[in-house]
């Protein structure tokens, strides 16, 4: 028997915390077998079937779904792949509408200092619960000064330090 809000939530969860196309295919395979609502014969028809249709690869999640729960698992299954644009797009129009509050500018700034927190937080882990490293804390250093210029991409900055850190530390 399945249950439908946790069929619901748990393609829901898989949409959320992936990239699109197969992103979803390792938490879907992983739930999906575990509650006994899809066979690896039935992963093997919704991927063939997302392949040969016209459109978004990420479709094959409402073949899944349709296989595995008839019409409910699938109107369900286009319902989870549909939300989370959705929201996006309401985020972001709310958002057109407050950008320039200072409130909201305030709200951002929290964000920030939590993220930095974390990020302080990680990095102590690594630096303490291991020898130092000074190459390690060179490059975090070296990071950190270019990231404070904003000179030069976050992204840019990390892909160089994890290439640095692969080629020195290993």
């Amino acid at each position: 028997m399945i249950y439908w809000c946790l069929f619901f939530l748990t393609v829901l969860k898989a949409v959320l915390f992936s990239t699109g196309g197969f992103g979803p295919l390792p938490s879907l395979h992983t739930d999906f077998l575990a509650n006994g609502w899809a066979t690896e014969k039935q992963f093997a028809e919704a991927i063939a079937i997302g392949q040969i249709a016209p459109g978004p690869n990420g479709l094959w999640v409402v073949s899944l779904t349709n296989l595995s729960g008839g019409l409910i698992g699938a109107i369900l299954g286009a319902i989870a792949l549909i939300l989370p644009p959705f929201f996006i797009l309401l985020v972001r129009k709310f958002y057109a509408r407050v950008r320039y509050a200072p409130s909201t500018q305030g709200v951002l700034d929290g964000m920030v200092l939590v993220v930095s927190t974390f990020s302080i937080v990680v990095l102590a882990n690594i630096f303490f619960n291991r020898s130092p490293d000074v190459i390690l804390l060179l490059i975090a250093v070296i990071s950190a000064a270019l990231a404070a210029t904003k000179r030069v991409s976050v992204n840019l900055i990390l892909l160089v330090s994890a290439v640095a850190g692969a080629l020195l530390l290993h």
